[in-house]
């Protein structure tokens, strides 16, 4: 009589004792599991595992999109950190007030005349930064908008000594040493 499939594959070298114990093993569970009707339990259970994996994909993803937006408030704070240190103009006696409002509160820069004017201007904006203020050029001040909307940047209206025709102080003219 010949040998069986199994006895030739083992004699050819293509499979080894254990692979067919655990094959013989398998082969047998199924069918006790055949037997007793449990068979579609483990369907079942493949098809739940399957569903947990799905879910805990899903969450995972939902997980790292959170981080990346994290990471990237973190990257943008920073570049406008770094912003504002390289190019904060600093004023050299600070002598004159500049107030202007932050919310509901009127807040305070001592800054120099010079800066004083180029703020009244509008050629300068005010920036909250890191726990105070700081003075940066306009087009800088709009870098920083671009990048954060929500960051407070305070811009003065630029009038440039333009006179509103139905003001009635218009011929009055506002002293030079007027501090408010």
């Amino acid at each position: 009589m010949g040998k069986s499939l199994q006895d030739q594959l083992l004699g050819l070298g293509l499979t080894d004792a254990k692979k067919q114990k655990k094959n013989d093993k398998e082969k047998k569970r199924q069918e006790h599991l055949k037997r007793t009707g449990q068979e579609n339990t483990t369907e079942e259970s493949r098809e739940k595992a399957e569903q947990a994996r799905k879910e805990k994909a899903a969450r995972d993803k939902e997980l790292n999109k959170q981080r990346d937006a994290e990471a990237q408030k973190k990257a943008i704070k920073a570049q406008i950190q770094q912003i504002v240190d390289n190019n904060k103009i600093e004023s050299q006696y600070a002598d004159v007030k500049y107030q202007f409002v932050d919310g509901k509160k009127v807040k305070g820069v001592h800054v120099d005349q010079a800066v004083f004017d180029r703020l009244s201007k509008g050629q300068l904006a005010i920036i909250a930064h890191r726990n105070s203020y700081a003075v940066i050029p306009v087009p800088l001040a709009d870098k920083i908008r671009a990048r954060d909307e929500l960051h407070l940047i305070v811009i003065a209206d630029q009038t440039d000594g333009q006179l509103d025709e139905d003001d009635p102080y218009a011929a009055y003219q506002i002293p030079d040493d007027l501090m408010w």
